[in-house]
């Protein structure tokens, strides 16, 4: 047992240690210029991690209200997508036969590039209020879900309804009805399913996120930000939103996967 233990932990930290050896040594090399040469680029094009780090620092409260809006549109899409993709599932494990079909629809949302789905969803909502602000924030969580809600309704259904043959026995034994069921059984049984599909959702609504902004009515965020100071050939501007959303997506990830440390050791 100890052999084992002495081996997970060797595996976990070199899980970490390796990526984090990986970042120093790319670091390392795009401060001292050895990256410029190999990519044959400029420090205009790419400049130093170290102008990076000054414009940010310069610019927080600027960079701050982006990261906000953007933080504001990820999150409540990867709210209402995951709600909206766990109910179509409980559907589809309900009603087996309309199910399936069902989920085929919103599983073909996958197949659709961002890049595709944010201009028709704009044009969709552009009634929505009189307010420019408004009827862009509406269009970009409605992209956001869409996005979400086709990884959670999948990995949901899996969880709803792959369950040992026993334990559905055990219910019937009981006489537990459909309700009993789904609560002492299914639920129990999806939850590791769920964090299965936010850890495919939570990357993906950052990425849809900042890709609808580019398409956005409302010049705010930072995928917006990054498109503007491309346009514009401020690159190094570009460059320190890019590494903010980089922040902001492992940022979100290690808050997930500490959480699902938490909750599946105590279910276990």
């Amino acid at each position: 047992m100890s052999a084992k233990m002495n081996s997970k932990r060797r595996s976990a930290v070199q899980s970490v240690l390796l990526p984090v050896a990986f970042g120093g040594v790319l670091i390392t090399a795009w401060q001292t210029g050895l990256l410029h040469k190999l990519l044959n680029t400029d420090e205009y094009v790419l400049p130093y991690p170290t102008r990076i780090l000054t414009i940010i620092s310069e610019n927080t409260d600027k960079i701050m209200e982006n990261v906000w809006a953007s933080l504001e549109v990820a999150l409540l899409g990867l709210l209402f997508g995951s709600v909206i993709g766990y109910l179509i599932a409980v559907f589809a494990a309900s009603f087996r036969k309309l199910g399936s079909g069902g989920l085929t629809i919103v599983s073909s949302f996958n197949a659709i590039p961002i890049v595709a789905l944010a201009p028709v969803i704009i044009n969709w909502t552009k009634d929505v209020s009189p307010q420019a602000d408004v009827r862009s924030m509406v269009a970009k969580i409605v992209i956001v879900t869409i996005v979400c809600m086709a990884s959670m309704s999948v990995n949901a259904y899996r969880g709803l309804t792959e369950l040992p043959a026993f334990s559905q026995d055990l219910m019937k034994t009981y006489g537990a009805g459909k309700l009993t069921e789904f609560r002492k059984l299914r639920l129990p049984n999806s939850i590791p399913y769920i964090f299965t599909a936010l850890r495919v959702s939570v990357p993906v609504s950052i990425i849809s996120a900042l890709v609808s902004e580019y398409f956005a009515e409302y010049v705010i965020g930072v995928g917006r930000q990054i498109r503007e100071n491309i346009l514009i050939a401020q690159y190094s501007t570009a460059w320190a939103y890019i590494l903010v959303a980089c922040v902001i997506g492992i940022a979100m990830y290690a808050i997930l996967i500490a959480a699902e440390a938490i909750v599946l050791k105590k279910r276990r």
